[in-house]
Protein backbone atom coordinates (compact mmCIF):
# COMPACT_ATOMS: atom_id res chain seq x y z
CA UNK A 1 0.00 0.00 0.00
CA UNK A 2 1.96 3.45 -0.86
CA UNK A 3 1.11 5.49 2.22
CA UNK A 4 2.82 6.01 5.38
CA UNK A 5 0.68 6.35 8.29
CA UNK A 6 1.75 8.18 11.38
CA UNK A 7 -1.59 7.72 13.31
CA UNK A 8 -2.15 4.21 12.70
CA UNK A 9 1.71 3.63 13.94
CA UNK A 10 1.39 6.33 16.86
CA UNK A 11 -2.07 3.70 17.91
CA UNK A 12 0.64 0.77 17.59
CA UNK A 13 2.73 2.62 19.65
CA UNK A 14 5.73 3.16 17.16
CA UNK A 15 7.68 6.74 16.46
CA UNK A 16 6.09 9.13 14.49
CA UNK A 17 6.88 9.66 10.89
CA UNK A 18 6.75 12.59 8.32
CA UNK A 19 8.29 13.20 4.81
CA UNK A 20 11.74 14.70 4.61
CA UNK A 21 13.17 15.91 1.20
CA UNK A 22 14.86 13.07 0.22
CA UNK A 23 10.95 11.49 0.70
CA UNK A 24 11.82 9.34 3.17
CA UNK A 25 10.26 8.76 6.82
CA UNK A 26 11.84 10.55 9.45
CA UNK A 27 11.07 11.14 13.13
CA UNK A 28 8.51 13.89 13.74
CA UNK A 29 9.69 16.92 16.13
CA UNK A 30 8.38 16.59 19.57
CA UNK A 31 4.74 18.42 19.13
CA UNK A 32 4.36 18.27 15.70
CA UNK A 33 0.80 17.03 14.65
CA UNK A 34 0.66 13.44 13.22
CA UNK A 35 0.59 13.61 9.69
CA UNK A 36 -0.98 11.50 7.00
CA UNK A 37 0.24 11.51 3.19
CA UNK A 38 1.69 9.39 0.36
CA UNK A 39 -1.88 7.76 -0.79
CA UNK A 40 -3.76 8.40 -4.03
CA UNK A 41 -7.72 8.84 -3.75
CA UNK A 42 -10.32 8.83 -6.42
CA UNK A 43 -13.80 11.09 -6.01
CA UNK A 44 -16.77 10.10 -8.29
CA UNK A 45 -18.84 13.14 -8.34
CA UNK A 46 -22.32 13.44 -9.74
CA UNK A 47 -25.19 15.95 -10.19
CA UNK A 48 -27.18 15.17 -6.51
CA UNK A 49 -30.59 14.37 -5.33
CA UNK A 50 -32.85 15.94 -2.96
CA UNK A 51 -32.89 14.25 0.47
CA UNK A 52 -36.32 13.70 0.49
CA UNK A 53 -39.31 13.94 -1.48
CA UNK A 54 -41.36 16.64 0.86
CA UNK A 55 -41.68 19.99 0.21
CA UNK A 56 -38.62 21.29 2.37
CA UNK A 57 -36.14 18.72 0.92
CA UNK A 58 -37.02 19.49 -2.15
CA UNK A 59 -36.57 23.24 -1.88
CA UNK A 60 -33.29 23.30 -0.56
CA UNK A 61 -32.30 21.28 -3.01
CA UNK A 62 -33.97 23.01 -5.85
CA UNK A 63 -32.47 26.51 -4.20
CA UNK A 64 -29.03 25.35 -4.36
CA UNK A 65 -29.39 23.43 -7.78
CA UNK A 66 -31.35 26.95 -9.60
CA UNK A 67 -28.97 29.24 -7.71
CA UNK A 68 -25.97 28.00 -8.99
CA UNK A 69 -24.63 30.60 -12.08
CA UNK A 70 -23.47 27.85 -14.06
CA UNK A 71 -26.65 25.98 -14.35
CA UNK A 72 -28.70 29.43 -15.17
CA UNK A 73 -27.21 32.36 -16.88
CA UNK A 74 -29.98 34.42 -16.49
CA UNK A 75 -29.44 37.93 -15.14
CA UNK A 76 -29.29 37.54 -11.21
CA UNK A 77 -31.69 41.10 -10.60
CA UNK A 78 -34.08 38.91 -13.33
CA UNK A 79 -33.97 35.06 -12.00
CA UNK A 80 -33.72 36.22 -7.97
CA UNK A 81 -36.83 37.18 -7.77
CA UNK A 82 -38.26 34.54 -10.33
CA UNK A 83 -36.73 31.97 -8.52
CA UNK A 84 -37.27 32.45 -4.23
CA UNK A 85 -41.38 34.34 -5.22
CA UNK A 86 -42.09 31.92 -7.86
CA UNK A 87 -40.30 28.72 -8.99
CA UNK A 88 -39.50 27.78 -5.03
CA UNK A 89 -42.91 27.65 -3.74
CA UNK A 90 -44.15 26.25 -6.65
CA UNK A 91 -42.03 23.64 -7.93
CA UNK A 92 -41.08 21.50 -4.88
CA UNK A 93 -44.26 19.95 -4.33
CA UNK A 94 -45.06 18.64 -7.74
CA UNK A 95 -41.08 17.74 -8.25
CA UNK A 96 -41.33 15.70 -5.19
CA UNK A 97 -43.92 13.52 -6.24
CA UNK A 98 -42.11 13.09 -9.54
CA UNK A 99 -38.97 11.75 -7.15
CA UNK A 100 -41.65 10.14 -4.72
CA UNK A 101 -42.71 7.80 -7.65
CA UNK A 102 -38.65 6.74 -8.70
CA UNK A 103 -37.67 6.95 -5.25
CA UNK A 104 -35.55 4.35 -3.34
CA UNK A 105 -37.85 3.72 -0.11
CA UNK A 106 -35.79 0.83 1.14
CA UNK A 107 -32.82 3.43 1.98
CA UNK A 108 -34.87 6.45 1.88
CA UNK A 109 -33.33 8.13 -1.52
CA UNK A 110 -32.92 9.04 -4.81
CA UNK A 111 -31.59 6.72 -7.72
CA UNK A 112 -28.73 8.78 -8.08
CA UNK A 113 -27.22 8.30 -4.93
CA UNK A 114 -27.98 4.46 -4.55
CA UNK A 115 -26.08 3.72 -8.44
CA UNK A 116 -23.79 6.34 -7.21
CA UNK A 117 -22.58 4.86 -4.01
CA UNK A 118 -22.18 1.60 -5.79
CA UNK A 119 -20.16 2.70 -8.68
CA UNK A 120 -17.96 3.58 -5.72
CA UNK A 121 -18.27 0.28 -4.12
CA UNK A 122 -17.22 -1.51 -6.99
CA UNK A 123 -14.30 0.65 -7.78
CA UNK A 124 -13.04 0.47 -4.86
CA UNK A 125 -13.07 -3.36 -4.83
CA UNK A 126 -11.56 -3.60 -8.40
CA UNK A 127 -8.45 -0.95 -7.68
CA UNK A 128 -8.29 -2.66 -4.18
CA UNK A 129 -5.31 -0.76 -1.55
CA UNK A 130 -3.58 0.87 -4.45
CA UNK A 131 -6.22 3.92 -4.31
CA UNK A 132 -8.94 5.24 -1.61
CA UNK A 133 -12.42 5.73 -3.67
CA UNK A 134 -15.11 8.14 -2.77
CA UNK A 135 -18.07 9.38 -4.29
CA UNK A 136 -20.34 13.03 -3.42
CA UNK A 137 -22.58 15.18 -4.97
CA UNK A 138 -22.45 18.66 -6.28
CA UNK A 139 -25.96 19.46 -4.65
CA UNK A 140 -26.63 17.81 -1.73
CA UNK A 141 -24.72 15.11 -0.08
CA UNK A 142 -22.79 13.71 0.18
CA UNK A 143 -20.74 16.93 -0.33
CA UNK A 144 -17.77 17.69 -1.96
CA UNK A 145 -15.64 19.96 0.34
CA UNK A 146 -16.66 16.72 3.32
CA UNK A 147 -15.51 14.09 0.89
CA UNK A 148 -12.18 15.50 -0.17
CA UNK A 149 -11.50 16.27 3.90
CA UNK A 150 -12.12 12.58 4.18
CA UNK A 151 -9.80 11.26 1.39
CA UNK A 152 -7.57 13.65 2.84
CA UNK A 153 -8.02 12.36 5.87
CA UNK A 154 -6.99 9.00 5.09
CA UNK A 155 -3.33 9.98 3.64
CA UNK A 156 -4.44 10.88 -0.10
CA UNK A 157 -2.28 13.80 -1.18
CA UNK A 158 -2.92 13.23 -4.69
CA UNK A 159 -6.69 13.28 -5.78
CA UNK A 160 -8.00 12.48 -9.09
CA UNK A 161 -11.85 14.16 -9.77
CA UNK A 162 -14.16 12.21 -11.90
CA UNK A 163 -16.56 13.84 -13.14
CA UNK A 164 -19.18 11.25 -13.99
CA UNK A 165 -20.82 13.48 -17.36
CA UNK A 166 -19.40 11.59 -21.00
CA UNK A 167 -20.11 15.07 -22.63
CA UNK A 168 -18.77 17.93 -20.97
CA UNK A 169 -20.72 20.98 -20.18
CA UNK A 170 -20.43 24.07 -18.11
CA UNK A 171 -23.66 23.36 -16.06
CA UNK A 172 -22.12 19.68 -14.89
CA UNK A 173 -18.43 18.90 -15.22
CA UNK A 174 -17.30 22.73 -15.02
CA UNK A 175 -19.90 22.93 -11.94
CA UNK A 176 -18.87 19.90 -9.95
CA UNK A 177 -15.17 21.12 -10.49
CA UNK A 178 -15.47 24.21 -9.28
CA UNK A 179 -17.28 22.73 -6.00
CA UNK A 180 -13.78 20.97 -5.56
CA UNK A 181 -11.81 24.14 -5.83
CA UNK A 182 -13.80 25.96 -4.03
CA UNK A 183 -12.79 23.35 -1.26
CA UNK A 184 -9.31 23.26 -2.06
CA UNK A 185 -9.17 27.46 -1.56
CA UNK A 186 -9.65 26.89 2.30
CA UNK A 187 -7.21 23.89 2.63
CA UNK A 188 -3.45 24.98 3.95
CA UNK A 189 -1.99 21.93 2.48
CA UNK A 190 -3.75 20.91 -0.71
CA UNK A 191 -3.55 17.91 -2.18
CA UNK A 192 -1.99 17.80 -5.74
CA UNK A 193 -5.76 17.17 -7.95
CA UNK A 194 -6.10 15.50 -11.82
CA UNK A 195 -9.46 16.04 -13.26
CA UNK A 196 -10.57 13.65 -16.08
CA UNK A 197 -11.62 14.79 -19.22
CA UNK A 198 -15.14 14.21 -20.77
CA UNK A 199 -15.04 10.91 -22.53
CA UNK A 200 -18.03 10.99 -25.21
CA UNK A 201 -16.12 9.69 -27.58
CA UNK A 202 -13.79 7.37 -25.82
CA UNK A 203 -13.89 3.80 -27.94
CA UNK A 204 -14.12 1.66 -24.67
CA UNK A 205 -17.66 4.09 -23.61
CA UNK A 206 -18.98 3.31 -27.20
CA UNK A 207 -18.62 -0.06 -27.20
CA UNK A 208 -19.51 -0.49 -23.44
CA UNK A 209 -23.11 1.58 -24.61
CA UNK A 210 -23.57 -0.63 -27.67
CA UNK A 211 -22.88 -3.43 -26.23
CA UNK A 212 -25.54 -2.56 -23.46
CA UNK A 213 -27.93 -1.53 -26.44
CA UNK A 214 -27.56 -5.18 -28.07
CA UNK A 215 -28.25 -7.12 -24.99
CA UNK A 216 -31.25 -4.86 -23.98
CA UNK A 217 -32.74 -4.57 -27.31
CA UNK A 218 -32.08 -8.60 -27.61
CA UNK A 219 -34.88 -8.57 -24.37
CA UNK A 220 -37.53 -7.41 -25.60
CA UNK A 221 -40.32 -9.18 -27.26
CA UNK A 222 -40.68 -6.77 -29.99
CA UNK A 223 -37.87 -5.12 -32.42
CA UNK A 224 -38.12 -0.67 -32.31
CA UNK A 225 -39.02 1.16 -35.47
CA UNK A 226 -36.83 3.60 -34.02
CA UNK A 227 -34.09 4.63 -31.32
CA UNK A 228 -33.84 7.82 -29.64
CA UNK A 229 -30.26 8.68 -27.85
CA UNK A 230 -31.42 11.24 -25.62
CA UNK A 231 -29.26 13.96 -24.11
CA UNK A 232 -29.91 16.48 -21.44
CA UNK A 233 -30.85 19.55 -22.80
CA UNK A 234 -28.56 22.98 -22.47
CA UNK A 235 -30.06 26.55 -23.76
CA UNK A 236 -28.81 27.04 -27.33
CA UNK A 237 -27.08 30.02 -25.89
CA UNK A 238 -24.78 28.28 -24.27
CA UNK A 239 -23.40 26.59 -27.14
CA UNK A 240 -23.28 29.83 -29.06
CA UNK A 241 -21.22 31.23 -26.19
CA UNK A 242 -18.67 28.21 -26.77
CA UNK A 243 -19.81 25.34 -24.59
CA UNK A 244 -19.01 21.81 -26.60
CA UNK A 245 -21.66 19.95 -25.07
CA UNK A 246 -23.86 20.06 -28.47
CA UNK A 247 -20.94 19.13 -30.54
CA UNK A 248 -19.82 15.96 -28.05
CA UNK A 249 -23.37 14.92 -27.60
CA UNK A 250 -23.97 14.91 -31.34
CA UNK A 251 -20.44 12.82 -31.95
CA UNK A 252 -21.65 10.50 -29.38
CA UNK A 253 -25.00 9.80 -30.51
CA UNK A 254 -23.20 8.98 -34.22
CA UNK A 255 -20.42 6.86 -33.11
CA UNK A 256 -23.06 4.29 -31.19
CA UNK A 257 -25.32 4.54 -34.05
CA UNK A 258 -21.83 3.22 -36.38
CA UNK A 259 -21.15 1.02 -33.98
CA UNK A 260 -24.80 -0.54 -33.83
CA UNK A 261 -24.80 -0.37 -37.59
CA UNK A 262 -28.29 1.76 -37.92
CA UNK A 263 -29.43 4.39 -40.28
CA UNK A 264 -29.77 8.40 -39.36
CA UNK A 265 -33.12 7.87 -39.93
CA UNK A 266 -33.56 4.89 -37.43
CA UNK A 267 -31.42 6.51 -34.61
CA UNK A 268 -31.86 9.59 -33.77
CA UNK A 269 -30.20 12.22 -31.08
CA UNK A 270 -32.71 14.43 -29.35
CA UNK A 271 -32.41 16.21 -26.12
CA UNK A 272 -35.07 16.40 -23.26
CA UNK A 273 -35.28 18.45 -19.93
CA UNK A 274 -35.98 21.60 -21.26
CA UNK A 275 -38.11 24.32 -18.63
CA UNK A 276 -38.64 28.21 -19.44
CA UNK A 277 -39.11 29.86 -22.57
CA UNK A 278 -35.33 30.25 -23.64
CA UNK A 279 -34.71 27.91 -27.37
CA UNK A 280 -32.56 25.09 -25.78
CA UNK A 281 -30.76 22.59 -28.42
CA UNK A 282 -32.89 20.75 -30.49
CA UNK A 283 -34.51 18.60 -31.56
CA UNK A 284 -36.74 18.05 -27.98
CA UNK A 285 -37.00 14.54 -27.23
CA UNK A 286 -40.72 15.31 -26.10
CA UNK A 287 -41.42 16.81 -29.48
CA UNK A 288 -39.82 14.02 -31.25
CA UNK A 289 -41.64 11.22 -29.67
CA UNK A 290 -44.78 12.93 -30.58
CA UNK A 291 -44.00 13.66 -33.67
CA UNK A 292 -43.32 9.85 -34.14
CA UNK A 293 -46.33 8.77 -33.07
CA UNK A 294 -48.38 11.30 -35.23
CA UNK A 295 -46.48 9.86 -37.93
CA UNK A 296 -47.58 6.14 -37.66
CA UNK A 297 -44.25 4.95 -35.79
CA UNK A 298 -45.79 2.11 -33.58
CA UNK A 299 -42.40 0.74 -31.45
CA UNK A 300 -40.13 3.24 -30.19
CA UNK A 301 -37.24 2.36 -27.85
CA UNK A 302 -34.97 5.36 -25.75
CA UNK A 303 -31.46 4.74 -24.35
CA UNK A 304 -29.82 8.12 -22.39
CA UNK A 305 -25.99 7.28 -22.86
CA UNK A 306 -25.24 11.03 -21.34
CA UNK A 307 -26.53 9.72 -18.31
CA UNK A 308 -24.05 7.46 -16.16
CA UNK A 309 -26.59 6.12 -13.82
CA UNK A 310 -30.58 6.73 -13.82
CA UNK A 311 -31.91 8.92 -12.21
CA UNK A 312 -35.39 11.52 -12.37
CA UNK A 313 -34.77 12.21 -15.98
CA UNK A 314 -34.46 9.05 -16.72
CA UNK A 315 -36.98 6.93 -15.00
CA UNK A 316 -39.32 9.60 -14.86
CA UNK A 317 -39.34 11.48 -17.47
CA UNK A 318 -38.17 9.13 -20.12
CA UNK A 319 -39.88 6.15 -19.23
CA UNK A 320 -42.90 7.95 -17.52
CA UNK A 321 -43.73 10.99 -19.39
CA UNK A 322 -42.20 10.08 -22.62
CA UNK A 323 -44.20 6.92 -23.00
CA UNK A 324 -47.10 7.94 -22.01
CA UNK A 325 -46.53 10.74 -24.92
CA UNK A 326 -45.86 7.82 -27.55
CA UNK A 327 -48.76 5.57 -26.36
CA UNK A 328 -51.70 8.00 -26.22
CA UNK A 329 -50.31 9.71 -29.72
CA UNK A 330 -50.94 5.85 -30.67
CA UNK A 331 -47.71 3.38 -30.15
CA UNK A 332 -47.87 0.20 -28.90
CA UNK A 333 -44.65 -0.78 -28.01
CA UNK A 334 -42.23 1.51 -26.05
CA UNK A 335 -39.09 0.31 -23.92
CA UNK A 336 -36.74 2.71 -22.26
CA UNK A 337 -32.72 1.18 -22.10
CA UNK A 338 -31.57 1.87 -18.48
CA UNK A 339 -28.04 3.57 -18.28
CA UNK A 340 -24.75 1.60 -17.73
CA UNK A 341 -24.89 2.34 -14.14
CA UNK A 342 -22.95 0.03 -11.89
CA UNK A 343 -23.46 -3.03 -14.34
CA UNK A 344 -20.22 -4.73 -16.01
CA UNK A 345 -20.57 -2.30 -18.53
CA UNK A 346 -21.08 0.82 -16.49
CA UNK A 347 -18.10 -0.33 -14.26
CA UNK A 348 -15.79 -1.33 -17.34
CA UNK A 349 -16.09 2.45 -18.58
CA UNK A 350 -15.47 3.72 -15.17
CA UNK A 351 -12.43 1.71 -14.33
CA UNK A 352 -10.84 2.30 -17.52
CA UNK A 353 -10.78 6.35 -17.23
CA UNK A 354 -9.73 5.82 -14.04
CA UNK A 355 -6.64 3.28 -14.73
CA UNK A 356 -6.07 6.02 -17.48
CA UNK A 357 -6.09 8.79 -15.71
CA UNK A 358 -4.32 7.53 -12.90
CA UNK A 359 -1.00 6.43 -14.73
CA UNK A 360 2.47 7.53 -13.52
CA UNK A 361 0.47 8.05 -9.99
CA UNK A 362 -0.72 4.14 -9.94
CA UNK A 363 1.33 1.89 -11.75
Amino acid sequence: MNEVTPNAALARGATPVAPTPAGQAGALPAGHPAVRWGRVGVLLMNLGTPEGTSYWPMRRYLKEFLSDRRVIEVPRAIWWPLLNLVILTKRPGPKGRDYASVWNNERDEGPLKTITRGQAEKLQAAMGDRVVVDWAMRYGKPEVDQRIQALLDQGCDRILLVPLYPQYAAATSATACDQAFRALMKMRWQPTVRVSPPYHDDPVYIEAVASAIRRDLAALDFEPEVILTSFHGVPKSYLMKGDPYHCQCVKTGRLIREALGYSPERMRTTFQSRFGNEEWLKPYTDETVKELAAQGVKRLAIVAPGFTADCLETLEELDGENRHYFEDGGGTHFAYLPCLNDGPEGMRVIEHVVARELKGWVD
